[in-house]
């Protein structure tokens, strides 16, 4: 046990009160000759799954329990769940069974070859097609888009060293992002082919809105990753579209005036449309230029020192 890293596995539940114990039992056997910690964040459950696993915490010490007295998401309960996570790799999973808790020595070990993130691909996915398809799409959207080459992003199944979930940020639909965070930090991320179960009780907790909260939430990763620290990169490139065919605009409204004699009264609606663009554009690079001046101003404050390492003389 001295010579395996310590872990923490880190599960949000939401009503799956019987996949609950056959999962904890799956782990327990899995990891068997690690120093490890399940930590269980109940997503606010209402079908008594919270009664087992407070009973299993009082009865097996490994198990830590945190509960949410109403439900929060995934992403909440990951993030609550990784503060309390202590060990040197951390490892995430879903509470449905359709994870299989055997691979986790293999994304320990693969984050023991140096890498800070370790994703699971489910390569052979055990879900109806009509939820295959749709992840396709999103994954190959959200690959073109942020450059991070893994195959699944949403995979529950996870491997984390501890400087990763400390760094991260989860609200809304953040969690179906973590590769993208962590890789926009400067992470070191990887991806593991992983076997993929069915699911075996009840039915998905997740509905088709989530398509469109995932857009969204996509959208606000990549503004959050690449516009940041240089928000008039952005707003600037809108407001000098905006301000340049305004400007056309007018010029083709004074050449009609002038160069033809076409009086202003025949083009009012062309001459308001101009103006409301130049208003437009200049709204725009002034919403730049304000976001230029906090970036900076927290830029200064020490905003990055939670992402700077320092080493001294004697560090190797």
């Amino acid at each position: 046990m001295a010579d395996k890293p310590s872990l923490s596995i880190v599960i949000p539940v939401f009503n799956e009160r019987e996949s609950i114990p056959l999962l904890l039992d799956e782990i327990h056997s899995a990891v068997e000759g690690y120093n490890y910690e399940i930590v269980c964040v109940d997503d606010g459950s209402s079908d008594g799954t919270f009664e087992q696993l407070r009973q299993r915490s009082r009865n097996d010490g490994t198990v830590r329990l945190i509960r949410f007295l109403r439900n929060y998401g995934k992403s909440a309960a990951l993030s609550e769940g990784f503060k309390y996570a202590d060990s040197e790799f951390v490892v995430t999973l879903d509470s449905d069974l359709q994870d299989d808790p055997q691979e986790i020595p293999r994304l320990v070990e693969k984050l023991e070859e140096g890498f800070d993130l370790v994703s699971g691909w489910k390569k052979e996915r055990r879900d109806p097609l009509s939820k295959r398809l749709p992840s396709k799409f999103f994954n190959l959207v959200t690959r073109l888009l942020t450059g991070i080459r893994i195959h699944d992003f949403n995979c529950g199944l996870k491997g984390y060293r501890n400087s990763v979930v400390k760094s991260l940020d989860l609200y809304g639909g953040m969690h179906r992002y973590i590769p993208v965070l962590a890789g926009k930090k400067g992470f070191r991320v990887t991806e593991l082919a992983v076997n993929h179960r069915p699911r075996k009780f009840g039915e998905s907790k997740f509905g088709k809105e989530r398509y469109f909260r995932g857009l969204f939430d996509l959208l606000t990763v990549l503004f959050l990753s690449r516009y940041t620290r240089r928000p008039l990169h952005l707003f600037g490139l809108f407001g000098l579209v905006s301000l340049l065919i305004g400007i056309g605009v007018e010029l083709r409204v004074l050449y009609l005036k002038y160069g033809l004699g076409e009086p202003f009264s025949n083009h009012i609606a062309l001459l308001v449309f101009g103006v409301m663009l130049v208003i437009l554009g200049v709204q725009f690079i002034s919403i730049g230029l304000l976001g230029e001046m906090i970036a900076q101003s927290t830029y200064r404050t020490g905003e990055t020192a939670r992402e700077v390492v320092l080493y001294d003389s004697s560090s190797s």
